[in-house]
């Protein structure tokens, strides 16, 4: 692919996304009143403050499991074709898995994975 036609294809979907944007806030029908502010919650009225802090280790327990989701997509296209490209596929999630198992050590030293 041209440098032009790389350049033309990122203006495109330059273009698609600020159109849709500008396209949706134009659009797009609005009303602000008090209820539309509310939290909502079940149909139940909220008590007390709506906006509560999380523990970050929730956050830290989510971007683990997306790591580690994201390593088993990644190890199934290469079990389908690891007949077919021999030792090399071999090596290479070899050197994949010693790192991921690397990371789960260090989550875990880090005591990252004990849910409070």
């Amino acid at each position: 692919m041209s440098s032009e036609g790389l350049i033309l294809f990122f203006l495109v979907g330059l273009a698609m996304v600020g159109g849709g944007i500008i396209i949706s806030t134009i659009l797009a029908p609005s009303s602000k009143n008090a209820v539309k502010e509310e939290t909502y919650e079940c149909g139940i009225p909220t008590e007390g403050v709506s906006w509560v802090q999380f523990k970050v280790g929730y956050y830290l327990f989510a971007i683990l499991f997306l790591i580690f989701d994201v390593e088993t997509i990644f190890m199934v296209p290469w079990a389908v074709v690891m007949k077919e490209m021999g030792m090399a596929a071999f090596i290479e999630i070899l050197i994949f898995l010693i790192i991921v198992i690397t990371g789960l050590i260090y989550a875990w030293k880090k005591k990252a994975l004990i849910w409070d």
